[in-house]
């Protein structure tokens, strides 16, 4: 596997510009993968963490089915994190987790569709499926969301992703090589639409062997000369701390940046090796802008009227490293070289991730460039180079988008303090800061 990689060192896929989109809502996402499904003709490759038990989940899941009942040469496979999968929603009563949902179609249909289960650890807290794309005959859309109702804004609400459709027939057949070689063809990913599956004990020494091999995995790209009409771009792959190339690259960018950086993060907690790059970007003048989300649009926030749980101090938690970040980087945003936008728009959440240098180089990931990711779960991402700014517009469009609904915070005092928070968030916090599990934490989540 290569380390250590300069981007034109890379292998790059060049892709026609006019065949690069962007998605601007999670209602736009809905509609625009179930009509690929729909008129799929060839294969449908879906991979998310999870595909939930609820009306979203069920419609495209339906959707998939009924096009394999159409033609039934249709090659499908979905893949899932193989713990998610199998318990229900935090705090929710035990249940069999989606995967009842997943063995109740395969019952109802004549032909069934696999639903891969894909253990990256023996225990989800130390690792999940957190790969993304979803391949469509010879188009990838690209999103860190998963599939259910808030992702596909199915009801009144939605979480805020990012969303890239990709016509290319050589990346489609990279990703679901990747997807067949590396992911459903080792013993211990297991298809969930079946019954008597053998338990996480069962395939320990499976998990272990797989994700050892993982490490090794990387997306196979046959070098395509890119000319000024083209867009590079170079699928990546990453899991564990050690020669991680999407790690690299992340850090690669930062440190190449010489006029600005746009980074998007849904919880503000930087790996160590990323907060020195940045402060480092800063330092040599970069403009870096820094996207987050609110802590009341945070996934884990729990309002006020809830029932305080561990889970619900997570988003102060986050908010608290944001504002320390602040404080020690004050001078910078004084100087105009940092901003930091919370975004916020009602009673949604947000979700974003990705890395924007010099109008020029673009990550697609679903990596949250947090100590999780950065150790932890199976990551990918689509390095893309755009020298000549063939995509400049779009991507400008798309931050537009995003900035609409930010706040640009101006000061640290902006930011609440312990002070601020609830009663009961505050008694959890100060008990979580005392036994030092915040440290863990930070890690895990």
């Amino acid at each position: 596997m290569p380390i250590k990689q300069s981007f034109g060192s890379l292998p790059t896929f060049a892709i026609d510009p006019d065949q690069f989109h962007v998605l601007q809502s999670a209602l736009n996402f809905r509609e625009s993968l179930l009509k690929a499904i729909n008129n799929a003709t060839v294969r449908i490759y879906l991979v998310s963490l999870y595909l939930e038990d609820d009306e979203a989940g069920r419609e495209v899941l339906t959707a998939a089915y009924e096009a394999k009942q159409r033609n039934p040469h249709l090659d499908i496979a979905i893949c899932v994190d193989w713990h998610r999968a199998q318990r229900g929603l935090i705090g929710a009563e035990k249940s069999a987790g989606n995967a009842a949902m997943y063995q109740d179609f395969a019952q109802k249909y004549t032909h069934s569709i696999p639903v891969y289960g894909v253990p990256v650890r023996n225990r989800e807290v130390f690792g999940v499926l957190h790969l993304k794309g979803f391949i469509i005959d010879d188009t990838v859309i690209y999103s860190g969301a998963s599939l259910n109702n808030i992702y596909l804004h199915y009801q009144d609400r939605y979480r805020f992703d990012r969303y890239h459709v990709i016509r290319h027939t050589e990346l489609a057949n990279s990703m679901t090589e990747f997807i067949c070689d590396s992911m459903i063809h080792h013993s211990a990913v297991q298809n969930l639409s079946q019954t008597n599956l053998p338990t996480t004990k069962e395939l320990k020494p499976a998990i272990r062997q797989f994700r050892a091999s993982l490490a090794k995995a990387s997306y196979h790209v046959e070098h395509q000369f890119v000319d000024h009409q083209h867009v590079a771009v170079t699928p990546l792959v990453g899991i564990g701390k050690r020669q991680n190339l999407l790690n690299q690259q992340i850090t690669a960018m930062l440190a190449s940046a010489k006029e600005d950086i746009i980074l998007c993060t849904p919880y503000f907690n930087f790996p160590k090796v990323v907060l020195r790059e940045v402060k480092r970007a800063m330092k040599r003048g970069v403009n870096v802008k820094i996207i987050v989300g609110d802590k009341t649009a945070n996934d884990f926030y729990l309002p006020p009227d809830k029932p305080v749980k561990a889970i619900g101090g997570l988003p102060y938690l986050y908010e608290m490293n944001l504002r320390k970040f602040f404080v020690f980087n004050e001078g910078y945003a004084a100087l105009g070289r940092l901003s930091v936008h919370l975004w916020k728009h009602d009673s949604n959440s947000y979700h974003l991730k990705g890395l924007w240098v010099d109008h020029r180089r673009m990550l697609l990931t679903g990596n949250n460039v947090n100590p999780r990711a950065w150790a932890l779960d199976l990551e990918n991402g689509l390095l893309i180079d755009d020298p000549n700014k063939h995509l400049d517009a779009k991507f400008t469009a798309e931050f537009d988008n995003i900035f609409e609904h930010t706040q640009r915070i101006a000061s640290s005092s902006e930011l609440d303090v312990l002070q601020d928070y609830p009663l009961k968030v505050q008694k959890l916090l100060k008990r979580v800061i005392r036994i030092r599990a915040d440290r863990l934490l930070k890690r895990i989540l």
